[in-house]
């Protein structure tokens, strides 16, 4: 009663404020036909749909794996989802037991549906996900979280078959897997769309396993596009509102079509459960990648062999560029396929395959795609003009391990040390090398102080960074930082471009512009 006091001086309150009386006003469907289509019915999409959406039980070996559908610990629903997790995840049936096709799951030799006991099960960590199949013949989908590290993987259906799944192949990248499990009969399937396609504000509905309990069905609208959300490298998700909860991982996101959008991934919750934001990476970006897991049992995506750096104003500026737009290489992989065509550390790549670069976020992505050892036209600016160069393509997995492999660069002698642009610099010697912890592959000169209020200080260049480059051209010793400086002035430049290596790390370069005046 006083929540309802409440809401009925909340009334009236509202009431008095618009000056009177308010005449109750009836709202006909003729007046929502005219202001507007109607929130969308998808009872029928949604009952064609839910056989083919799977929930997905894991037993994992990581003993600090997330519990992927638990309620939070001070829930007070906390012991009804322990105990309703723990008989599904251990696949127990009935009191009568009978399982839930009214099978003698103990004596049916043909049931394939009792679960594998796992060794060392005091061990390990249950989970639940949820995935969808996109071939009758039991090829599912899924995240890879969802099965990472996992010991048993076993999925249910949605007329209760419960089948052991084996892993396909996985994509920490993408956190895109794929399973398969083995059916009596083909099974109801889904197709992926095209998410290219997608609208922001369009409906969209997602089925999943919230929770552990299966089979629930949320609606919203696709909320955003483009999302990075720091992730993986190829992060390019789909924002949407639609509720998705713990142990929704994997489900699909559906267009009102009935097509896969996206595969629910990850969701911005500050008390773990949905407060509508919810991250799915795109379809036409799982299909790929599941398409190479079920042909290869892995991926094989295109290389080019370059370290990318995000394009800032200040930096195009000092490229000579009217307004930032490409990718800029930051660094070339020494016997990479770009080293090999000529590409070079302060090349902006604005256009591959005949494809326009907006940011190295967008070449990534189509890097990865395009088919490994295929010839393409990447074209670049350099000195401010264009340059069209050949590229032979190479596979990124392959590349990490050449890059891995690859033999630390020769040391420069000990010389003496000056100062630059409101930097103290020296030669790296051994003595520096071991003192600010300077990577053995780091060559150039070595900042050893920062004057306040100069143009590095307000960069953020500190002591212990590393100058590999100035005005385009390698370093060795603190004279060339001086010289490139100077030249730079003569040039009628305003900046001199720098490629910093952050606290003397390989892995941690770019590209800096300093003011000169």
């Amino acid at each position: 009663m006083r929540v309802k006091s409440r809401l009925i001086l909340g009334v009236a309150v509202l009431a008095l404020g618009l000056g009177g009386p308010v005449a109750p006003q009836v709202f006909a469907p003729e007046q929502a036909q005219a202001q507007g289509p109607m929130l969308p019915d998808v009872a029928d999409l949604v009952e064609k749909l839910l056989p083919a959406v799977v929930e997905i039980s894991v037993q994992s070996k990581n003993p600090d794996a997330p519990q992927g559908a638990g309620p939070l610990d001070s829930s007070p629903f906390k012991n009804f989802f322990d105990e309703f997790l723990k008989r599904k995840q251990q696949g127990q049936n009935p009191p009568d037991g009978k399982d839930n096709n009214g099978k003698d799951a103990q004596k049916d030799p043909k049931n394939n549906e009792a679960p594998t006991p796992a060794p060392d099960e005091n061990n390990l960590v249950n989970s639940m996900g949820s995935g969808f199949i996109i071939d009758p013949k039991g090829i599912i989908v899924t995240n890879n979280h969802v099965i990472a590290d996992a010991v048993n993987i076993q999925v249910h259906l949605q007329d209760g078959t419960l089948l052991k799944a084996e892993l396909v192949g996985h994509d920490p990248k993408t956190d895109i897997a794929v399973i398969r499990v083995k059916p009596d009969k083909d099974l109801p399937a889904v197709a992926f769309g095209d998410s290219d396609k997608a609208r922001i504000g369009q409906w969209v509905v997602a089925i999943g396993n919230p929770f552990g309990l299966g089979g629930s069905v949320s609606l919203g609208i696709v909320s955003a596009r483009n999302r990075d959300i720091n992730a993986g490298p190829y992060d390019d998700y789909l924002q949407t509102d639609a509720a998705i909860n713990k142990g929704n991982s994997g489900g699909p996101l559906f267009d009102l079509e009935g097509h896969v959008l996206g595969v629910n991934t990850a969701i911005f919750s500050p008390s773990g459960g949905s407060v509508g934001i919810g991250f799915s990476v795109p379809a036409n970006e799982a299909k790929s990648v599941a398409d190479q897991l079920v042909k290869f049992g892995e991926t094989r995506r295109g290389w080019l062999g370059v370290k990318l750096q995000a394009l800032t104003p200040d930096v195009a500026e000092g490229l000579g560029m009217q307004k930032p737009h490409g990718a800029l290489v930051a660094d070339v992989t020494a016997d990479g396929p770009s080293e090999k065509a000529g590409l070079k550390a302060g090349d902006v790549i604005v256009s591959f395959d005949g494809k326009a670069i907006d940011d190295s976020r967008a070449l990534r992505r189509i890097v990865a795609e395009t088919e490994v050892g295929r010839d393409i036209a990447v074209t670049v600016l350099r000195d401010g003009k264009e340059q069209a160069i050949k590229v032979t393509l190479g596979r990124l997995e392959e590349g990490e391990k050449l890059m891995a492999q690859q033999d630390a660069q020769k040391k420069p002698a000990a010389g003496a040390t000056s100062q630059a642009l409101g930097m103290t610099l020296s030669t790296i010697t051994d003595d520096l090398r071991g003192k600010f912890k300077i990577g053995d592959k780091v060559t150039g000169v070595i900042v050893t102080d920062v004057a306040k209020d100069s143009a590095a200080a307000a960069k953020g260049i500190a002591a212990g960074d590393v100058i590999e480059e100035a005005g385009g051209k390698p370093v060795a010793s603190p004279q060339d930082v001086a010289d490139a400086a100077d030249q730079a002035l003569k040039d009628g430049k305003s900046s001199l471009l720098v490629l910093v290596a952050h606290g003397g790390n390989a892995e941690d370069t770019r590209f800096v512009a300093l003011k000169l005046k």
